[in-house]
């Protein structure tokens, strides 16, 4: 097993700051065999001559223009030679035995195609980023250890509907499986809520995600509230998920998650308006509309997927990863509050 080669992609957009803890912490890996694939995203700091000239080792792929982090991640993966692939942030800080815990997580079993880190604050090592997030019957997520202080309960392996994208380990035989178009995560994408989507068609191949809590990273960026509140985050956020479920969901469940998810949309729409905040309200409509004039090639991407990726049903992998918070989660989720959780 530690012959297996990881290949860990990184991307990278003016993150100059960040790369000598994440490279200065990689290189004390107890895992020797992984190659780094660094992709820049039409940086203009010192970043790619930093790599260059401290770790040339490195495989560098230089976009022309910032691609986002989907397609960015795409790039980097269509060069990928490892039996693993894991996608990790430039702000993050890993502990040595991480990769080895990720590794022996995916071979623990044979239907476990991804596996995700314990996830850090890198200002408040004591408190989580996330430990991974659940389905709802809104659409929702429930995003689990959000924010929480660690403790013994967060020291269980169990089943994610999706895992953060911070710091993310796939075997690269499963997502070979799942390829859209030849890309594992939706360029369409450029941020928010695409591990999701990558995530839910790992699920329906066949495959289970995990987390993986002995691979401890720390991460700078994770957990902040005032994100919630930024108009960008939330356009993306809401496009990108909308347009996911319309891909991925069966009939049934589509039916059954679609109308209440476009409610709780225009809700949060409406509420935004009534606090001032219009440009968020206007941003939640703007997701709304694009995907209607997206809907044929989504509709296009849900036949491929349907037919060529699906393997089991929504009911039998939603069991293992629904979750019904009750409603005040909700008013909890749209003020950027981490004070919520119930138990998992």
């Amino acid at each position: 097993m530690k012959s297996d080669m990881v290949s860990i992609i990184i991307i990278n957009w003016n993150g100059m700051k960040w790369l000598p803890a994440c490279f200065g912490s990689l290189a004390k890996q107890d895992w020797n065999n992984y190659e780094i694939i660094f992709v820049d995203n039409a940086s203009t700091d010192e970043s790619v001559a930093w790599v260059k000239n401290n770790y040339p080792k490195t495989k560098i792929l230089i976009n022309k223009e910032n691609l986002g982090f989907s397609d960015a991640n795409n790039v980097g993966y269509k060069i990928a030679k490892g039996k693993y692939v894991l996608f990790l942030n430039n702000d993050t800080r890993v502990t040595k035995t991480f990769l080895t815990e990720l590794v022996k997580a995916l071979e623990s079993d044979s239907i476990i195609g991804g596996a995700q880190s314990k996830i850090l604050l890198m200002d408040h090592p004591d408190t989580h980023d996330s430990v991974g997030a659940f389905f709802t019957s809104t659409g929702f997520l429930y995003h689990y250890g959000f924010g929480a202080k660690d403790n013994p309960k967060y020291n269980k392996q169990i089943d994610l509907y999706t895992a953060k994208g911070a710091c993310m380990m796939f075997k690269k035989s499963v997502l070979e499986k799942i390829e859209v178009d030849g890309n594992i995560l939706d360029p369409s994408y450029f941020a928010y809520f695409e591990e999701t989507d990558m995530c839910h068609r790992v699920w329906l191949a066949g495959y289970r995600i995990v987390y993986a809590y002995e691979s401890v990273i720390y991460h700078k960026m994770g957990a902040t509230s005032s994100s919630m509140n930024n108009a960008f985050v939330q356009y993306h956020s809401f496009k990108n998920r909308l347009n996911s479920y319309i891909k991925n969901l069966g009939g049934l469940q589509l039916w059954k998650t679609l109308p209440t998810h476009l409610l709780f949309c225009e809700f949060f729409s409406i509420a935004s308006l009534f606090r001032g905040k219009f440009k968020l309200s206007y941003n939640v409509q703007r997701a709304i509309f694009w995907n209607l004039i997206r809907l044929p090639v989504t509709m296009r991407y849900r036949r491929y997927i349907q037919t060529n990726i699906r393997t089991i049903s929504d009911e039998k992998f939603l069991e293992k990863v629904l979750k019904k918070p009750k409603l005040r989660y909700y008013w909890y989720l749209s003020q950027g509050k981490t004070d919520y959780e119930e138990n998992v």
